[in-house]
């Protein structure tokens, strides 16, 4: 893969963000590691995706977490932070994801509608909707299933009950989306947590993308530690 974009140690990093679930709960954990954006990142008015930030060298960047990794893979940004479920889903050669950061905890489920007796396991064929096309495909191959996956980036519970497709792969965090849309959670993929990436060349390249690695460690490990000690 080529690499493109990639400052040398005295240019601007670029550090990406994931607009949605994990933004709130990764805000905090920048700030503690030294990473701060400026004002006008918090303004719900504001139509902008790139931001200032407390430090002259780096901006960030706010967009689809799918997009995150993209970025990062390709070396437009340098480091971001994204779910563990882009990063399977995508599997970039360029991509190193070196900490947890033990938030945007959730799972990669397979779901169906809960009137469906039969789970599909004697079935060599099935309709799946999904944005996760590649783990999909992956989970059920294991089992001897060919998954024919519908892509969708919203509503997938709606899938089962309007015959778009048999079963879902989306994620769950308390499972009360599900429940209400009459579906039951019948496998768990993945275990999903949010991850500081970097670019491996940029890794290699800028000391400061080092630095930053090393400054997010720290945090989650003494976070972790409080925990355990309450």
């Amino acid at each position: 893969m080529t690499t493109i974009g990639l400052p040398d140690n005295t240019g601007q990093l670029t550090f990406a963000v994931p607009k949605g679930r994990i933004l709130d709960e990764a805000l905090p954990v920048m700030a503690r590691a030294g990473v701060k954006p400026d004002a006008d990142f918090h303004n719900p008015k504001s139509r902008a995706l790139a931001f200032g930030t407390t430090r002259a060298d780096m901006r960030l960047i706010r967009v689809r977490a799918f997009d995150v990794a993209t970025f990062v893979a390709h070396g437009a940004a340098q480091v971001g932070i994204v779910g563990s479920d882009v990063i399977e889903e995508f599997d970039y050669a360029d991509l190193y994801a070196p900490v947890d950061l033990g938030i945007g905890l959730c799972r990669l489920s397979v779901a169906r509608m809960a009137s469906d007796s039969d789970e599909g396991s004697t079935v060599s064929h099935l309709r799946v909707a999904t944005k996760y096309p590649s783990l999909t495909r992956r989970h059920f191959a294991a089992a001897g299933v060919q998954a024919e996956c519908v892509k969708l980036n919203g509503a997938m519970e709606l899938a089962p009950s309007l015959g778009l497709a048999r079963q879902i792969v989306d994620l769950v965090s308390t499972g009360t989306t599900l429940r209400e849309n009459g579906l039951v959670e019948t496998a768990v993929i993945l275990e999903i947590s949010a991850r500081l990436i970097v670019n491996r060349t940029a890794l290699k390249t800028d000391r400061r993308v080092a630095a930053l690695v090393d400054a997010f460690r720290r945090e989650a490990d003494e976070r972790s530690a409080k925990a355990v000690a309450a």
